[in-house]
C-alpha cells in the first residue's frame, strides 16, 4: 500500500470522526500493537498485514465506512491477542450481540473465552453512560468497587 493511500484513508477516517464525534481508537490500538510486537511477534505481523492489506484499501479504495473498518480492525487485533467474542454494551449496560455498523452510543468490547484475562476495548462512544462506565470499570479495568460520581474514570 502506498503512502498516498494511507494519507487518503487517514483523511477519510478523520473526517468521519469529526462528523460523528466518535472516539478515535487509534491510540489504544497502537498501544495494543506495541504490546503484541513484544509478546507475540507473529500476531503483530498478522495485525500489520491486516492493516496494510485490508483496512487501508477498504477505506481508501473500496469506500467502506471508515468507522466500521477501524472497528473491525480492532476486533481482529483483539482476537489475535486472545480468543474471544466481540459484544456491544448499550447505554443501559445491557450486552448486545456485535452487529456492525455499531450504533454510535455503544461500547464495543472483546470478551475473552473462559477466564483468560480482561475484556479488551474495541470501541468507545463519545461519552460513556453510567452503566457503560461501570461495565468498563469491572470488565476492562478490573476494578472491584464502583466509583463515585466524583471519581475520575
Amino acid at each position: 500500500m502506498d503512502q498516498e493511500a494511507h494519507e487518503r484513508a487517514d483523511q477519510i477516517f478523520e473526517a468521519a470522526l469529526g462528523k460523528t464525534g466518535a472516539k478515535d481508537p487509534r491510540e489504544f490500538y497502537r498501544k495494543r500493537l506495541r504490546e503484541m510486537q513484544v509478546t507475540d511477534p507473529d500476531a503483530y505481523k498478522e495485525a500489520v498485514a491486516y492493516y496494510e492489506n485490508e483496512l487501508v484499501p477498504s477505506i481508501a479504495e473500496a469506500g467502506n465506512d471508515p468507522l466500521t473498518a477501524w472497528q473491525q480492525f480492532g476486533c481482529r487485533m483483539a482476537e489475535l491477542t486472545v480468543p474471544g467474542t466481540p459484544i456491544e454494551i448499550d447505554t443501559t449496560g445491557r450486552r448486545r450481540p456485535y452487529a456492525p455498523p455499531t450504533p454510535p452510543d455503544r461500547m464495543v468490547l472483546h470478551i475473552p473465552q473462559g477466564t483468560k484475562g480482561r475484556a479488551l476495548v474495541v470501541g468507545l462512544p463519545p461519552e460513556l453512560s453510567a452503566a457503560q462506565s461501570a461495565t468498563y470499570d469491572l470488565l476492562v479495568a478490573g476494578r472491584q468497587k464502583i466509583q463515585d460520581e466524583t471519581d475520575d474514570v
